[in-house]
């Protein structure tokens, strides 16, 4: 194995792009850091080099473990790489998800089946557990003689 690699080409065989065409134009267009400094497609890359990725609307941040000559399958990725991308993006990346549906731009149509199924999961879970604060019925009105404090049965009254 060398001693380095174009940076494009050990992002397509780490799987970060699907293609090695893609990797290229997220480098040409800055969007592919080593080090903390913007690279070219061309730039070498050796182990133990810190490269982040901007994929919007988060950034990840992967360690240089291993170089490897093609591309790996996606079991044998954790031997070549370390993510060391912050929680707090991760985070950023799941409200992206959940605001994707609920803040829908006008003109889209109909939410699909699967954005209603999603929608319905998020209100489930945010008013779980609320249901005891949120109940309209009232539990002492088990019996059926609808009194209501006027001491007769007004409906058996009215109809004499």
């Amino acid at each position: 194995m060398a001693n380095d690699q174009r940076v494009d080409k050990w992002l397509w065989a780490m799987r970060i792009f699907k293609t090695r065409s893609i990797a290229t134009d997220a480098c040409k267009k800055g969007r592919v850091m080593v080090d903390g400094v913007s690279v070219k497609p061309s730039r070498l890359i050796h182990v133990g080099d810190t490269i982040a990725v901007r994929k919007p609307p988060i950034t990840y941040t992967f360690r240089v473990l291993a170089l490897a000559p093609n591309r790996l399958g996606a079991k044998l990725v954790p031997n070549y790489l370390e993510n060391i991308t912050s929680p707090d993006q991760y985070q950023l990346l799941e409200m992206v998800k959940i605001s994707g549906f609920i803040d829908r731009q006008k003109g889209l149509g109909r939410p699909t089946k699967k954005d209603g199924r999603e929608l319905q999961k998020f209100t489930q879970e945010a008013y779980f557990g609320f249901d005891d604060f949120m109940d309209d019925d009232d539990d002492d009105d088990d019996d059926d003689d609808d009194d209501d404090d006027l001491g007769f049965d007004y409906y058996d009254n009215n109809n004499r």
